[in-house]
């Protein structure tokens, strides 16, 4: 089966700063891929060659959904948004405050729902067909991130683990066939990890694939499938997660040789 991801190549240079240094990994449907290395190593600055914020200096980012294939190094940020069936999460949370968790959930949803203005306006029965069955998927997602209680309380309201929750479903909303996640246990604690790691297998078992950046070695450890160490923007590792927490070239990294 061909991957669902493929980056072969990949540069990113900055001035005379190398960012990323022909980096090049493949990730197949259905799987949970860590992104791992110690601070700088280049993990957020893929990330963003992957979605749309930054464009690569050379390679290519190949994405297969079940529209074809696209080379996303080739589109803007906001045709990835339109057309490519991809949402992410943030390091620092992103979601509209003054707006409830529903209401968050119904915002990702509009580009693949949305019923057009002119029925909207007329109150036309498929427009309310369609906004009626957004409000529930949006409530479904809530229900399973443990948010339905808190469905109409604005988002700012939330504890910090409940945002993380609530911007992984947001993500969700969207309908796409890679989530790509940064960071989301930083801040959680023992058990609000462990929960996220369950909704995570969960989300493999229903057949969607992740990609994430993650700290958290014990959770990398617990659920990912194929884990790929990056190092001052090279790759240095990629393999199941015994194998590369036994990889000389990651200890190395993470601990320093001795001299």
């Amino acid at each position: 089966m061909m991957p669902l991801l493929e980056i072969e190549d990949v540069c990113l240079r900055f001035g005379g700063v190398t960012a990323l240094d022909r980096v090049s990994f493949a990730i197949a449907r259905g799987k949970i891929a860590a992104l791992i290395g110690p601070n700088g190593a280049g993990k957020t600055s893929l990330f963003n060659c992957i979605t749309g914020f930054y464009r690569p200096t050379s390679g290519v980012v190949r994405l297969r959904d079940g529209d074809g294939t696209r080379e996303l190094q080739l589109m803007a940020q906001t045709e990835i948004a339109a057309q490519a069936r991809l949402a992410r999460s943030f390091q620092n949370i992103r979601l509209f405050g003054a707006m409830s968790c529903l209401e968050n959930l119904l915002v990702a949803q509009y580009r693949r729902h949305a019923p057009g203005a002119l029925p909207s306006v007329l109150g036309l029965r498929r427009a309310r067909a369609r906004e009626m069955a957004a409000v529930e998927r949006g409530r479904a997602l809530l229900a399973r991130f443990g948010l339905e209680t808190v469905a109409d309380d604005r988002a700012d309201s939330l504890p910090y683990g409940a945002q993380r929750r609530l911007e992984i479903a947001r993500a969700l909303a969207s309908e796409p066939v890679l989530l790509c996640l940064d960071e989301p246990a930083a801040g959680l604690n023992e058990h609000e990890s462990a929960a996220l790691a369950e909704r995570l297998e969960g989300l493999r078992a229903d057949g969607l694939s992740v990609l994430l950046i993650e700290h958290d070695m014990g959770l990398v450890m617990r659920i990912a499938d194929q884990v790929i160490v990056l190092d001052q923007g090279r790759k240095i590792a990629d393999g199941p997660p015994a194998q590369v927490k036994h990889d000389p070239k990651v200890i190395a990294a993470y601990l320093g040789e001795e001299t």
